[in-house]
């Protein structure tokens, strides 16, 4: 028997009810991500801005935040569409770090607590579907 005729573990079944939920809704925050991300990127680019307001005028600090989530939304976009375990650690890190950008320092985006709610309840949301996709796989 050589090393290529060796038996394979046996993969979770990817049809189960709770997996499935799991990726539909990596799926959905996929597309959320992703609007988030374009939305950062019109803001570097200065589009829709109006005249008097542009990135190069802003605050350091918030030049900063909006290229960081320009750039980790969109990567994360692409992990959650395929996925991927990095592409829920790359969310979760993009997630956890608007919503402390929001509440510990409100003088960068201005303390937005309708923001950092949403984001809060859906890294719950995660970490509730990743536990019940979790509890369908055998030992």
């Amino acid at each position: 028997m050589s090393d290529f005729d060796t038996p394979e573990a046996p993969h979770p079944d990817k049809n189960s009810p709770w997996t499935r939920r799991l990726v539909l809704y990596l799926r959905i925050m996929a597309g959320i991500s992703m609007l988030k991300g374009i939305y950062h990127w019109s803001l570097v680019l200065g589009l829709g801005d109006g005249k008097g307001s542009s990135f190069e005028n802003a605050a350091l600090p918030w030049q900063a935040a909006t290229v960081f989530f320009a750039v980790i939304d969109l990567v994360a976009s692409v992990g959650l569409w395929l996925a991927a375990a990095w592409g829920g650690v790359v969310w979760l890190t993009a997630a956890i770090s608007m919503a402390a950008i929001e509440l510990a320092f409100p003088q960068v985006f201005g303390g937005r607590l309708w923001i950092a709610i949403p984001e809060f309840l859906a890294i719950f949301l995660y970490i509730f579907l990743a536990l019940m996709a979790g509890r369908e796989r055998p030992n």
